[in-house]
């Protein structure tokens, strides 16, 4: 994987930039359904003139994460799935998969909560499916009650079809029973039909878009998040997603770090330093979204390492 670094050296300041518009507070989280917004999120800073990144944190960018950029990007932070042997260098073999727990075991939904009205299980895979006129008030959630993971390893495999269906695997995550019942509120591993925003890392009913496809970010406390580099281009990443298909998902969790990937292939990395609005453990759940015709989301050999 070619990586490009796009942040400024530590203790250099960025150059001014024209203001863009920012999203109301909570941004998607203020809808009742937590609908995306059209378009690309304005949330996060942009690549200027130069490779340097504008906007969304001030000042120069702390020389740690710097360091923790070279890290990330140099000693293999990304523990990349072990079906990715077609990318892989000479001399280098795919990373074993080697101990994994599975919590579907793909017969029942034992372990796991949700509304019967949406969830079942079929042919093996954990099933959500709404249809025109048979909608939930706001996005409901299939939530694993076995723990509440601080650092991990998560994989599943996904199909999601339905035309506008939207999805997403939630991950240190709480539960917003002020809402209804079945909502959480976290971190989301992005899934949605049109593949805009597959592979990011997404906020629920919290910050909004953390990390787009293709991106290094970096959110300082109490900032917005901003790029340090980049991982590819958005779409020559879309490429790697199999569109309707069924997908491998998978989610590196450690400290404030969160890694992303899509069939092998790293989609998005955000190191939150947020320490007001971050999460460091939490539940784990998968998306059924509010949409204006019906959808499908099936999920499939669900499973997860705890470091």
């Amino acid at each position: 994987m070619r990586i490009e670094w796009r942040g400024w050296r530590a203790g250099e300041s960025p150059a001014p930039q024209k203001k863009e518009p920012q999203p109301a507070p909570g941004g998607a989280g203020d809808s009742p359904a937590q609908g995306r917004p059209k378009g690309r999120p304005t949330n996060v800073s942009r690549i200027g003139r130069g490779g340097r990144v504008f906007g969304g944190a001030t000042g120069a960018w702390p020389g740690w994460v710097c360091g923790v950029a070279a890290a990330v990007l140099s000693v293999g932070l990304f523990a990349q799935s072990a079906k990715r042997a077609a990318s892989v260098t000479a001399g280098q073999q795919p990373m074993e998969e080697a101990g994994f727990q599975a919590i579907f075991d793909g017969s029942s939904l034992k372990g796991w909560d949700c509304d019967p009205d949406f969830w079942r299980v079929e042919g093996g895979m954990m099933v959500g499916e709404t249809r025109p006129g048979h909608m939930p008030k706001q996005n409901t959630f299939c939530i694993w009650r076995g723990g509440k993971p601080a650092d991990f390893d998560l994989k599943l495999q996904y199909r999601l079809t339905g035309a506008g269906g939207n999805s997403g695997v939630q991950y240190r995550s709480i539960e917003r029973p002020d809402v209804a019942r079945w909502v959480m509120q976290g971190y989301q591993a992005d899934i949605d039909a049109d593949e805009n925003y597959t592979g990011q890392v997404y906020e629920e009913r919290g910050r909004g878009f953390l990390a787009d496809r293709g991106n290094f970010a970096y959110v300082g406390d109490g900032q917005k998040p901003a790029v340090v580099g980049s991982l590819g281009a958005d779409a020559e990443l879309k490429k790697f997603i199999r569109s309707g298909g069924w997908n491998d998902y998978e989610v590196i969790a450690r400290g404030n770090t969160l890694i992303q990937l899509i069939n092998g292939h790293v989609m998005s990395v955000l190191i939150d330093d947020d320490k007001a609005n971050r999460r460091m453990d939490g539940l784990i759940g998968i998306q059924l979204h509010v949409t204006r015709a019906g959808m499908k989301i099936e999920a499939r050999n669900i499973r997860i390492k705890n470091f």
